[in-house]
């Protein structure tokens, strides 16, 4: 997959077939739309192009938005890429480009940059200044500027009924099974191995502390978790806790894994780790005997969840 970080480095020998927007999370929505792109692209005639945005628009254009996002920028290409998309541009959000008008996009950018064949777009996909213009103002433009309109119907999206809202919320609830049937994938974090207290260590669990460098990412709600992540080519599963550490008097959030039957050193990887499913809040123990206690009972739940798997 060719990458490109502007609109105006983009170019191709062949005209495209492209689809657009933040595509956060490339869940099993998004998907449908991007299937259809790369269909359209099988006799090799046109290249797929995915035109996409960062910061994400809502960064932008609303005021004090704290969204949080499903996919780095690194997660979100290597999701493309898996996909099997030729292109992808992900320009520069900003308010001058938000201010394009409908047309002076269709013209600028699809048109003259990008010599689009075809736009495969959602039935409610809204662009241009104020985001004004529609499907219907698309397929006018079509006619104009001679290229193809295929929309998503209403009932296609319906059918699947998801969308990176609903995705975030399940998320932010701790609804890993909900948010992972949504995404067609396990969530993941993914971030560089560093020191931290070691208090893992003096127990008997050992953890790798992982420290995750876009402060856009969302993190799931506090508690533990089952994870897996691939080590040296190898799957290994783990549990994950996301919190403060109330128990040893911690005050900064940290997210720490502990992988079952594996010993080695991980500091300065980077590791990716994909989550299964939250089995626990976060809770403070009177004592840190108390709290081994609870791992092990964690532990016994782990297993049995593996194994069933």
């Amino acid at each position: 997959m060719k990458i490109f970080h502007s609109i105006k480095d983009f170019s191709s020998p062949k005209k495209t077939i492209l689809t657009l927007g933040t595509f956060d999370g490339v869940h099993i929505g998004h998907k449908k739309i991007l299937e259809k792109v790369i269909q359209n692209t099988l006799d090799e005639k046109y290249e797929s192009l995915v035109l996409t945005f960062f910061p994400h628009p809502r960064m932008i254009l609303q005021e004090r938005s704290e969204i949080k996002l499903l996919n780095t920028i690194a997660e979100k290409v290597n999701l493309l890429e898996e996909l099997g998309i030729q292109n992808l541009v992900i320009h520069p959000f900003d308010e001058s480009f938000s201010r394009l008008t409908a047309e002076e996009f269709v013209k600028t950018v699809l048109v003259e940059q990008f010599k689009i064949h075809k736009i495969i777009i959602g039935y409610d996909h809204r662009f241009g200044r104020n985001r004004t213009a529609d499907i219907n103002n698309l397929i006018e433009f079509g006619k104009k500027y001679n290229f193809e309109v295929e929309q998503i119907s209403a009932q296609e999206i319906n059918d699947i009924s998801v969308s990176s809202t609903k995705i975030r919320n399940a998320i932010q609830e701790g609804n890993m099974l909900l948010a992972n049937k949504y995404l067609g994938y396990n969530y993941i974090l993914t971030g560089t191995v560093i020191k931290g207290k070691q208090l893992g260590r003096t127990i008997g669990f050992p953890t790798a502390n992982l420290k995750i460098e876009e402060d856009y990412k969302l993190i799931p709600l506090k508690g533990v978790y089952i994870v897996s992540s691939q080590i040296n080519g190898q799957k290994i599963y783990g549990m994950m806790n996301i919190g403060l550490n109330p128990t040893v008097g911690g005050e900064q959030l940290s997210v720490e894994v502990h992988y079952l039957d594996f010993d080695a050193d991980l500091y300065d990887q980077k590791i990716t780790v994909s989550i299964l499913k939250r089995i626990r809040g976060e809770e403070k123990f009177d004592s840190i005997t108390l709290l081994k206690e609870q791992i092990e009972k964690d532990k016994i739940q782990t297993l049995s969840y593996i194994k069933e798997l």
